[in-house]
């Protein structure tokens, strides 16, 4: 086997790497590869060949990577996730609120959380509430009449 085969398999092989890992470090790996098989199979000497793997690492990295990266790992920003998925929820009082007392507890699907009345009134137990901010872990309701 020619050593350009070896790098372009090497390279293959760090491709299928790629699709198993993120980052596309191991994609840029393998375009360094394939850019030192390119060298070998014209005839270029050893240093060339690293002196391309090494751009074509470099070049891929700092200009494939950061595409590959905006467009295969999208951030949903408009998808609320943990706490800030329950502002705006509703839940049932479990606990009388009573800001002064630091006591109240609500009920959202079955979770159960520590809460403060935003305007320091005091919410009788079984009232219905509405998530409106959160303070730590804390989270802030009003009263639904």
């Amino acid at each position: 086997m020619e050593p350009w085969q070896i790098l372009t398999t090497i390279g293959i092989i760090a491709l299928i790497v790629e699709v198993f890992t993120a980052g596309f470090i191991f994609g840029s790996i393998g375009i360094g590869f394939f850019m030192s098989a390119i060298a070998n199979s014209i005839g270029l000497p050893v240093w060339l060949q690293i002196l391309f793997f090494a751009i074509g690492v470099a070049l891929s990295f700092f200009f494939i990577r950061p595409f590959i990266t905006k467009v295969g790992y999208k951030k949903h920003l408009d998808h609320a996730t943990n706490q800030n998925a329950l502002i705006g929820r509703h839940g049932v009082v479990t606990e009388e609120i009573n800001n002064e007392k630091h006591t109240g507890r609500i009920a959202i699907d079955g979770d159960s959380w520590r809460v403060q009345s935003i305007d320091s009134k005091v919410i009788k137990k079984e009232s219905l509430v509405a998530v409106v901010g959160i303070k730590s872990t804390i989270l802030i309701v009003k009263t639904l009449n």
